[in-house]
């Protein structure tokens, strides 16, 4: 039976491409007078190419920013505190989170979120969203010392919800990370569709999270029927 569904945060409740692009956008306008030197273009656009859809944390991205454009008024320490204090106003849900999320906990569904990144920094954004309450459980892989695709976070997560990890549906981005990551602990392993994979074959795929109520009903119903047959 299926019990809970636990979620991943950036690319599958946080549109972080579009929330990236807002906060660049600001960022260049907010530090016009120590950067404005730079055309406004090409800062946003080499901020996106280096920081590789979140994959590569701004400490590096930004000391690449400082050398490339010999910025001098503004370090790249200035800069990262910045993204950290500002990036939260910045945040952008994809359509239809809270209306789903309302759906699955009208359905006694728990929920939960596994998400990889920095605490504090996660943890503003998912506050940023409004979406805290829904969870009953947060799990941010610097707070928990292990990261996806690590089996361990994603037993961890089942353990504190009480439930097996195969009373668990996992829905992600990331098709090894999240998807075949669930998987490999006994997840039902759900993909959120994303543009930077073209080539993901899964047995459940959402391009919407509206869909995802629906796919949630449709296992429970197997579940429910398989039942039965056993009983018989």
């Amino acid at each position: 039976m299926i019990k809970a569904v636990l979620f991943d945060l950036d690319g599958t409740l946080l549109n972080r491409d579009e929330s990236l692009k807002i906060f660049v956008d600001k960022q260049y306008e907010r530090l016009f007078d120590l950067i404005g030197h730079i055309p406004k273009d090409a800062y946003i656009a080499r901020f996106i190419q280096l920081d590789s859809r979140g994959y590569v944390w701004k400490d590096k991205v930004y000391q690449q920013l400082v050398e490339e454009f010999g910025f001098t008024k503004i370090t790249w320490e200035k800069l990262l505190e910045n993204y950290l204090n500002e990036f939260k106003h910045c945040c952008v849900p994809f359509d239809n989170l809270l209306v789903m999320l309302e759906e699955l906990k009208n359905r006694n569904m728990l929920i939960g979120m596994i998400t990889n990144g920095y605490g504090q920094f996660q943890l503003d954004n998912i506050q940023a969203l409004g979406i805290e309450g829904y969870f009953q459980t947060i799990l941010i892989s610097e707070w928990e010392d292990v990261k996806k695709p690590d089996p361990q976070i994603f037993l961890r997560a089942a353990d504190k919800l009480g439930v097996l990890p195969s009373e668990c549906v996992f829905i992600g981005d990331h098709p090894a990370n999240d998807v075949q990551g669930a998987a490999n602990v006994g997840m039902i392993g759900m993909w959120k569709k994303d543009i930077q994979w073209t080539d993901v074959q899964g047995e459940y795929v959402v391009d919407d999270l509206m869909e995802i109520p629906a796919i949630i009903d449709q296992l429970v119903r197997g579940d429910i029927e398989n039942h039965c047959i056993q009983l018989k």
